[in-house]
Order: structure tokens, then sequence, then C-alpha cells
């Protein structure tokens, strides 16, 4: 009889794929939203012609044609030229200052809750400091002392929206400082700067990118009230609210002008607030 050939030896089992976790539809418009007002504000001053920007002979806050797919300025301008060139400053300054903001409270911190002690108390007092100081009066304080710039508008910004960066993000490194195994790596003899980045921050990154999107949406609104009152981006300038604010004359008449920069900040408001609600995990909680 032929010898029985051994079995082949079972070739292990795959491990499950894991799939990427999938936006929901409000998430993925929101989503869709934010990316087209960023490309907007990255590549399409690059799009316009010299004399997009330039004042024309043309009707002043005239109605929506094909010559000016969204209507005319007080000036003749072309609404969707000012929209397109308004987003840079708009989308591109919020941005910096919320990293700003975001970077700044979150280091600090980390720094009271590891410290603790003097360090903790001396930045929390001058944090309840700052959030005392109503926003608008502190933004028109720093325009009277130093002047309007795009430079100072950022700095402003993300100055305002620190303390209450560090308030959250303290409340969540306190909690995390007091878990066992960041006790195990001090007993291993870790350092400060190496409990912060390896212990602590990366199992509060998930809040504080939520807080991040929120963030965002406060400068924005933020920005745009000052703009509105004459305290944002300076003429020949703008941003969406200084658009808002020098097209004024034309809100008895229904005009394009106004309205369009108006949806414009509301649109890329609500899409952020779309994105942050349906992100990933975020029902679970």
């Amino acid at each position: 009889m032929p010898a029985s050939s051994a079995p082949a030896p079972a070739l292990p089992a795959e491990p499950p794929r894991r799939r990427l976790p999938r936006l929901p539809l409000p998430g993925l418009l929101g989503l869709a939203v934010i990316l087209f007002w960023l490309a907007t504000a990255l590549f399409g001053p690059w799009l316009l012609s010299p004399e997009a920007n330039a004042p024309g002979a043309d009707e002043v806050f005239g109605r929506l044609g094909a010559a000016h797919p969204l209507g005319t300025d007080y000036l003749g301008r072309d609404i969707l030229a000012r929209l397109v060139l308004g987003a840079g400053y708009t989308v591109g300054v919020a941005i910096v200052a919320t990293l700003l903001a975001s970077a700044g409270g979150t280091a600090l911190a980390l720094l009271a809750a590891v410290r603790g002690g003097w360090a903790d108390g001396t930045l929390s007092r001058l944090m309840d400091t700052l959030i005392s100081i109503p926003s608008k009066l502190f933004a028109l304080i720093m325009v009277a002392a130093f002047g309007s710039s795009v430079t100072l508008l950022a700095l402003t910004a993300a100055l305002i929206y620190v303390p209450g960066v560090f308030r959250i993000a303290r409340s969540l490194a306190v909690n995390i400082n007091a878990m066992d195994y960041v006790a195990v790596a001090r007993s291993r003899g870790e350092g400060e700067l190496y409990i912060m980045r390896h212990e602590i921050l990366p199992n509060m990154l998930g809040p504080m990118l939520a807080d991040l999107g929120l963030r965002f949406v406060y400068v924005v609104l933020l920005l745009a009230g000052l703009s509105f009152l004459g305290l944002g981006v300076q003429p020949p300038e703008a941003d969406w609210g200084s658009l808002v604010r020098e097209n004024l004359g034309g809100l008895p008449e229904g005009a394009p002008a106004v309205i369009v920069p108006a949806l414009a900040i509301a649109s890329l408001t609500i899409a952020v607030n779309l994105l942050i609600d349906n992100l990933p995990g975020r029902g679970e909680r």
C-alpha cells in the first residue's frame, strides 16, 4: 500500500482588514463644502484676471447675469471676484489663528497639568483674566494700540481663544495625568516633556481635534464681526465680513452683493459643524 502523505500544514488565517470609518451623508456634505472653500482660497486668486477686481462702468448693485454671475457691488465690481479674493483672508486668517490658539492653549494646559502647584495656579488665573475680557473689546484695544493688519488680526483672534482651549485641554490633561500608566512612566524616570508628548497628548487628541473645528467656527465669526465693524481687513482688500459691511447700501434693494458674502460665511460655519457632528465615533460616546 502506498504510504499516506502527511497533511499539509494549515495556512494562518489572515487578520481581518480594518475598514476606514465612513462619514454619514451630512458629514460628507460638510467636508465637500470645506474643501471647496479651501480650494477657492488657495487657487481662486490665480484663476482671476487682473481686471476682475477693478471698478467697472456697470450698474452698481447689479443683479445676477451672464457678465456678473453673482452681481456687482457698490462700485460696480464683480462680486464673484471679490468673494474669491475675500476667501483667502477669511479662510486663511481663521486657519492660522485657530492653529495658534489650539497649539498655544494645549501646550500651556499640558504644562499646568504636569507641573501643578504654582505653575498651574498662575496659568489658570491668567487665563481666567483673559477670558473675562469681551472679545470685541479686546480686539478694539489691540487695533487702537497697534493698528489694523492681517498679522495683528490673526494674533488677536488666537490670543482671544487661547483661554478657552486652555480650560478644555487642562481638564483633560489633569484627568489623564492621574492615570496609572503616567505614574509608571514617572517611576521609570521619564521627564516632563516625555510624559506630555507620549503619555498625555495622544490620549486627549480626539477631543482636542473636535474642539479645533469648533474653535475655527468661532474665529470665522469673530473675524467677520470685526470686519463688519471696520476693525478687520482694510480696503482695498476685503474679507467676507467687510464685503457685507461695504455693500449695506444695497440691502433695501435685496442686492446680491450683501446676500452672497453672508451666505458664504453661513455655508462655511455650517459645513464645519456638520463635519464635526458626524465624525466617526461621535454617536457612540
